[in-house]
């Protein structure tokens, strides 16, 4: 056995006996009955991840969030300059997007999203940061707190952070300075990296090598399926990838692991992005990474043989299915996202064990 899959194995008992031995609905989640649904680990961060979870969990009461904690801007980049925290602001996104569609699911929902106005300190401030951050000092435990939040709100799903330390995100930028349209220079920052000008090149955290939290990498191991993106290309989705254990992870666990795709580019980081280069960029940070399947929605692939090629390269099947918002808006519809993700867990590879 390799000193890799040994680390592996150490880190996935450190996170099971994080729990515990609790059942699922004491960390904030719906109790499992054996054989009736999918174990499912989501990864990402702000809005892209929320769509996910708001899909995922109308299908599965067996699901775990893990968001990147990078975020350095609004409410959480100040409570983390203040305060030496980690940002919370995409936990608590994660968090509001499990909450059940029932009046307490909801109303606890928008309290949490609130942000006060005013013209002293709190302007801007979230709720759900504050919360979040106090039960971090109280408890110091993050995941600990981070499941009694959950189980306030009734969440239908666990919340874990990538890394227990807060990260900074750096890009190389080609083309930064428009008065040097072949340099490149290095962004710092979550929020600079997202709103860039420039051909993003590569992105990477500091420090190299942050730790996984072990409860991350034991979910992953011990997933049915795994679910990456939509979200920030750059600042979201790719650096789950840059955390060495849970990239390892990743690529060993028996998981099926699907990628979701965005419904448009993003204007600064990924403005111009075909699908298929959503692929190719991936493949550059995680050249061993395996999928099995990326799904997209069909009106915003304009080559789906493209795509088709890009996603072989992963090993991966590609699903088109109608999963954009009505509106004409670039954003998920929770139902239709739902309907696609459910048909992909049965129809694809393994048939699990829920069914």
């Amino acid at each position: 056995m390799t000193g890799r899959s040994l680390r592996l194995r150490r880190l996935r008992r450190v996170g099971t006996e994080g729990q515990g031995g609790k059942p699922a609905e004491a960390r904030g989640g719906k109790p499992r009955r054996r054989g009736t649904q999918p174990k499912v680990v989501a990864l990402g961060g702000g809005m892209g991840l929320s769509a996910s979870l708001a899909a995922l969990r109308r299908i599965t009461g067996d699901l775990t969030a893990v968001v990147t904690v990078a975020d350095d801007g609004g409410s959480s980049g100040r409570l983390r300059d203040e305060l030496g925290v980690l940002p919370p602001g995409d936990l608590r996104k994660a968090l509001a997007a499990l909450c059940g569609d029932d009046d307490w699911g909801q109303t606890w929902a928008r309290v949490i999203q609130h942000r006060f106005q005013s013209q002293g300190e709190l302007h801007e401030h979230a709720v759900g940061n504050l919360l979040i951050v106090a039960l971090w000092e109280q408890l110091g435990d993050h995941v600990q707190a981070l499941d009694l939040v959950g189980k306030l709100l009734g969440a239908q799903g666990r919340v874990l952070p990538m890394s227990a330390v807060p990260l900074e995100l750096q890009a190389l930028v080609k083309g930064h300075d428009p008065e040097r349209p072949e340099g490149i220079e290095t962004v710092r920052g979550q929020a600079n990296v997202a709103l860039t000008t420039g051909e993003v090149q590569s992105v990477h955290l500091v420090p190299h090598d942050p730790p996984a939290v072990p409860e991350a990498v034991a979910a992953v191991l011990d997933a049915d399926w795994v679910v990456l993106g939509p979200g920030s290309w750059f600042s979201s989705v790719i650096p789950h990838l840059l955390v060495p254990d849970l990239l390892d992870a990743l690529t060993e666990t028996k998981a099926r692991r699907v990628l979701s795709l965005n419904l448009a580019p993003q204007p600064g980081e990924t403005e111009g992005f075909s699908p298929q280069r959503h692929l190719e960029v991936l493949g550059r940070h995680a050249p061993k990474l395996a999928l099995d399947v990326v799904l997209a929605d069909e009106a915003a692939v304009p080559d789906r043989d493209l795509l088709t090629e890009a996603a072989q390269r992963f090993g991966a099947a590609v699903e088109l299915a109608p999963v954009a918002r009505p509106d004409g808006t670039p954003r998920h519809d929770p139902e239709l996202l739902a309907a696609a993700y459910d048909r992909i867990f049965r129809m694809h590879g393994r048939i699990g064990p829920w069914r």
